[in-house]
């Protein structure tokens, strides 16, 4: 039985969609043993609304992000991360601040759904699919018996994630 909650930062070049798609599924499906952030490398400083009405549509919380760097979470006063998730190969390929605790981390690389280009439809088809992808992962991750596994063993299973149904795999 998990005692403890733990911290999960999602990162993204951007913040704007996938990382904030997981920053809010997580708030749900694991409310009661995680705390769920989400930053960026390069963050643009506005959430995509897409990801707003994608999380909205599916009944999970839908207010309070902000597009945020990732350097909030590398300072001696941040939360201290228990796990930290690339959700885009470009994240994944930057050299990351030094995050204090030493968090497990994987890459959960999916395609950008801000990157499509057509009617708002298809960008909204985009968003959603992502969520899809995303939801599945995080799914996968609250299940795991984090008091049970250890350190090798839940390493596999968080790449295993990563290599879920639509995972870019670049990393």
């Amino acid at each position: 039985m998990t005692l403890r909650k733990f911290n999960v930062l999602f990162l993204c070049t951007g913040n704007t969609a996938r990382s904030v798609l997981a920053e809010g599924i997580l708030r749900k499906l694991g409310a009661e043993h995680f705390n769920s952030f989400s930053a960026g490398s390069q963050p643009k400083g506005v959430v995509n609304p897409f990801a707003l009405k994608v999380l909205a549509a599916q009944g999970y919380p839908a207010d309070g992000y902000r597009s945020k760097s990732w350097d909030e979470f590398a300072t001696a006063d941040a939360p201290k991360m228990d796990f930290v998730f690339t959700v885009c190969d470009s994240a994944a390929g930057e050299a990351c601040p030094y995050w204090p605790g030493k968090p497990m981390s994987a890459h959960w690389g999916i395609e950008d759904p801000a990157a499509v280009d057509g009617t708002d439809i298809e960008k909204m088809h985009a968003f959603e699919e992502a969520f899809r992808f995303m939801e599945k992962r995080i799914s996968a991750f609250v299940a795991l018996p984090l008091d049970a596994l250890d350190e090798m063993s839940l390493r596999t299973r968080l790449k295993e994630i990563g290599t879920f149904e639509g995972a870019t795999n670049k990393a």
